[in-house]
């Protein structure tokens, strides 16, 4: 399997772990949220609610159009502080494997 296609697998598992979690929200956030200037949306969104309406649609956009992926990926990190000891080994791992599949 190419790259592409490891993080587009990928990124199916880590949507099936939030839900699994219950860290997948059933309502989107309001547009002014999204519109956050921070890196991750800080200021206006959960982590969780990040990778749902932000990372997770931006980058299945760029695969599904075959268009370059950003040159670098590092969302494990913040992934870690997040989910610190609330039992998330496997969404951080995840996490951590997407970064990789990322830059190899």
């Amino acid at each position: 399997m190419d790259s592409r296609g490891h993080i587009a697998r990928l990124l199916l598992e880590l949507e099936a772990e939030l839900r699994a979690r219950d860290l997948w929200s059933a309502h989107a956030p309001l547009p002014q949220a999204l519109a956050s200037t921070q890196p991750f949306c800080v200021d206006t969104l959960a982590f969780e609610q990040w990778l749902q309406f932000v990372f997770l649609p931006r980058v299945e956009a760029l695969l599904a159009a075959g268009a370059p992926l950003p040159a670098g990926c590092a969302i494990a990190a913040l992934g870690e502080v997040r989910f610190a000891g609330g039992g998330h080994a496997t969404l951080i791992a995840l996490l951590r494997a997407i970064d990789e599949a990322w830059c190899p």
